[in-house]
């Protein structure tokens, strides 16, 4: 599962990421999940080429801030109820890869009220930009 971890495209790359992001929000197919908020934890990795992205003048104009991604997923979370855990990720991968300078990412997210005997159930995805040499 981790072999995009390890792909050359990705040897030049910074990897930026948001760890433990938890939201409550409006999702689930099952009668129980419908009129109600949920935790659900988000994890996020993108990757920006250093190139791209360089740090000699420690200014935070030449970086890839990261700070759009919260408010992001907060107004995909505001938007309505949520069918899917996939639905969200999916949603979650493409803001992300729409910032011009990120050309790969990876969203987990899961929900830890699925199930009693364990802490948690989710979905990740990987994907490079498309139509992106990288």
């Amino acid at each position: 599962m981790t072999d995009w971890f390890f792909d050359p495209r990705l040897s030049d790359c910074r990897r930026v990421f948001i760890r433990d992001f938890d939201v409550s929000a409006a999702i689930g197919v099952f009668p129980q999940e419908l009129g109600r908020t949920q935790a659900v934890r988000i994890n996020i990795d993108f990757w920006v080429k250093c190139a791209a992205t360089p740090s000699e003048r420690d200014l935070l104009v030449d970086v890839v801030d990261y700070d759009f991604v919260r408010p992001g997923i907060h107004g995909l979370i505001q938007a309505g109820h949520i069918g899917l855990l996939e639905t969200l990720v999916d949603k979650t991968l493409a803001l992300v890869l729409d910032h011009p300078k990120v050309v790969a990412a990876r969203v987990r997210a899961e929900k830890s009220e699925v199930y009693p005997d364990c802490e948690s159930a989710g979905v990740e995805v990987f994907r490079f930009k498309s139509s992106q040499s990288v």
